[in-house]
């Protein structure tokens, strides 16, 4: 394998950048290639395809402000991290170089340039990131994970393929799973989560909904929560008073199966939990997160709400009268959520990991080969 075309991921140290990288980077190592990440030290808290020897950690800075201070420390960052990335290129030869997004990809995508080794970014939101528009005139080849990313944008929609997001074998297998319909007075089983870090607004609205249900719908509810360990104490005070069928935890480890096992979904909308959502074709309720400056949320819940497969509520219309209302009409009228899962499939690219592999392999301008087994 040491003879084998390298292969360079670069990628924020973030889940949703991260978990479609690892995705690439096992479907391109079964083609025969090398695989390398580039990254920043958020990184190296994952465990996963990439292990210590095979990642290599880069300066950056996320932009936090338009002020002279805040310009030039970015500033200064980057620019390291590029030299720092032209002296890893020359070393390590890479064949091509793909970023997932995120501010430590624009290094390691800015040396490629200079060094003119073929580079593709991949963006998993409906609106590219900044990190990417700003490297998106510079590389060869753009991939999107929906439709219509780059229609406003002629110069660029001309290198850009829509080939998905990549998916973790745990998506994979999750979306295998049939879709169960609810009946009463079977159980209803409801997910709640609101993203890496947790959302404080869903401890703030989704208990008072609960308790705005009709007791029937109490008892037939299975409740599974992401909760903040400062919010813990007074969620579970509620669900324990209304006797709730509930888990509660911080972080769920296997969350593809319980996406799998879920008649209804109430999230945030980042770009992986929507692509997620749609691989496995499972009914949510979207709240995007609001104030960013892209709208990037809300652009993705669109995409799912659109197709039929979702609700999208903007946060300020996110109250527990309004959520609690939703979850009454959907339970009484579980056609709808069987119709929401077909739109929600619909939307999803199960294939989406060996279409970018193929975008990647025609970029480096490598055959291929025989899969490793």
């Amino acid at each position: 394998m040491s003879d084998s075309p390298l292969i360079l991921l670069a990628a924020g140290g973030t889940g949703g950048h991260l978990f479609p990288a690892e995705a690439l980077g096992a479907a391109l190592m079964k083609r025969g290639m090398r695989v390398r990440l580039v990254t920043d030290e958020r990184a190296l808290r994952y465990s996963g395809l990439f292990s210590a020897d095979m990642t290599d950690v880069v300066p950056s800075e996320t932009l936090r402000g338009r002020s002279p201070l805040a310009l030039a420390r970015t500033g200064a960052m980057l620019a390291a991290g590029t030299i720092k990335s032209v002296l890893l290129l020359r070393a390590l030869q890479p064949k091509a170089i793909v970023g997932f997004g995120g501010y430590p990809t624009v290094p390691p995508l800015v040396a490629a340039g200079l060094l003119k080794i073929p580079s593709i970014i991949h963006d998993s939101n409906a609106v590219l990131g900044r990190a990417n528009r700003f490297l998106a005139r510079r590389v060869s080849a753009i991939a999107t994970s929906l439709p219509g990313v780059l229609d406003r944008d002629p110069a660029l929609a001309g290198k850009a393929v829509m080939t998905g997001t990549p998916m973790r074998p745990a998506i994979l297998a999750a979306s295998a799973v049939p879709y169960v319909v609810p009946d009463s007075p079977g159980p209803l089983r409801l997910l709640v989560i609101g993203g890496s870090q947790g959302a404080r607004i869903m401890a703030d609205i989704v208990p008072a909904a609960i308790e705005r249900l009709e007791p029937a719908l109490w008892q037939r509810l299975v409740l599974v929560q992401q909760v903040r360990e400062e919010d813990m104490a007074r969620v579970r005070a509620v669900y324990d008073r209304l006797k709730i069928n509930a888990e509660l935890a911080p972080f769920f480890s296997d969350l593809p199966a319980r996406l799998a096992a879920s008649h209804l979904v109430v999230s945030r909308s980042g770009a992986g939990t929507v692509a997620e959502l749609a691989a496995i074709g499972r009914p949510s309720i979207l709240v995007p997160l609001p104030g960013a400056i892209d709208q990037d949320q809300f652009a993705n819940a669109g995409v799912l709400a659109d197709a039929g497969g979702a609700l999208r509520i903007p946060q300020t219309e996110f109250t527990p009268d309004r959520l609690a209302a939703e979850i009454s009409a959907l339970a009484a009228e579980p056609h709808k959520l069987a119709a929401m899962v077909t739109a929600a499939r619909g939307a999803g690219r199960l294939d989406a990991t060996e279409r970018l592999a193929d975008l990647v392999m025609k970029v480096a301008g490598i055959e291929r080969a025989a899969p490793q087994l």
